[in-house]
């Protein structure tokens, strides 16, 4: 049984989302990634190890863009654990990133990364960095998307929504509370201005318009601690949901695993995990 269940599904938790530090597990039991280190190594290991998933199965980290909260804490994760960090020459320039040469990894975009039974693929994104990608992660036949730090849907992010059996997908801000809150104009022009970040509405349009039928999760991600209310996306979203469980991914602290099935099924309780590795450098 835990082996046809381990063939069936990629197991998935956010350890943090939000500018305080943003840090997404995805992993099939033996293997796992994670997209973007902004918190702490000691943080990532307490709420990897609360969660019973084991440091030892992940196998790379990938890193989407330069801005702090999806980068603090890579330099230290991968050096005490020799993990090789997937990134762009662009984003560890701008990031100033001291990541060891011999565990720095390039990508492009479009171009698919094998991470032993895993497969990642990274496309480009509209927000205000250097060189901003998503990532799409494959395993078992089950396909996770971690699309954050948005400024506006694209043609490639909805192309990608489409093949989704869970998302990580951004809901920043209610337009609202942004308009009416005590921001300085040119923030809420940043936020808002194509190259920020994705408003609640925003997200709940592509959600609506271009789900598809086997998605089974939805995690809202990186919510603004001043413009936005975990209560209100979650009553927003969960209005249309239908069968799709919607989570919303906390700024505190971390989900629980949430194990995604090609087959719309959820179990609860971790699996236990396992050991493994890969390679290419800058």
């Amino acid at each position: 049984m835990l082996f046809s269940l381990l063939l069936m599904s990629l197991f998935v938790a956010s350890l943090n989302s939000g500018s305080n530090g943003n840090c997404y597990y995805v992993g099939n039991g033996s293997e796992a990634v994670l997209v973007d280190a902004g918190i702490s190594c000691r943080e990532t290991e307490r709420r990897m190890a609360r969660l019973n998933l084991s440091l030892k199965t992940v196998k790379a980290i990938f890193i989407s863009h330069e801005h702090s909260d999806h980068i603090k804490g890579v330099t230290v994760l991968s050096k005490k654990y020799n993990l090789p960090v997937y990134i762009t020459e662009t984003t560890a320039r701008f990031g100033r990133l001291n990541i060891d040469r011999s565990l720095a990894r390039t990508f492009a975009a479009d171009e698919t990364i094998s991470i032993n039974s895993l497969s990642v693929t990274p496309f480009a994104k509209h927000h205000d960095a250097g060189d901003p990608h998503s990532f799409v992660v494959e395993g078992n036949g089950v396909i996770v998307g971690v699309f954050t730090d948005i400024g506006n849907v694209c043609d490639k992010l909805t192309m990608h929504f489409k093949g989704c059996h869970a998302a990580f997908l951004e809901a920043n801000y209610d337009a609202d509370m942004l308009e009416n809150g005590r921001y300085p104009i040119h923030l809420k022009r940043r936020i808002r201005g194509g190259k920020g970040h994705l408003s609640n509405h925003e997200a709940l349009e592509l959600f609506n318009t271009h789900r598809p039928a086997h998605m089974s999760h939805l995690f809202l991600a990186h919510l603004s601690a001043e413009n936005n209310n975990p209560e209100l996306v979650n009553e927003l979203f969960s209005a249309h949901a239908g069968d799709v469980q919607v989570v919303v991914a906390s700024r505190y602290r971390e989900t629980e695993v949430f194990h995604i099935r090609r087959h719309d099924e959820m179990i609860h309780e971790p699996v236990p995990l396992m050991h493994s590795r890969q390679a290419s450098l800058f």
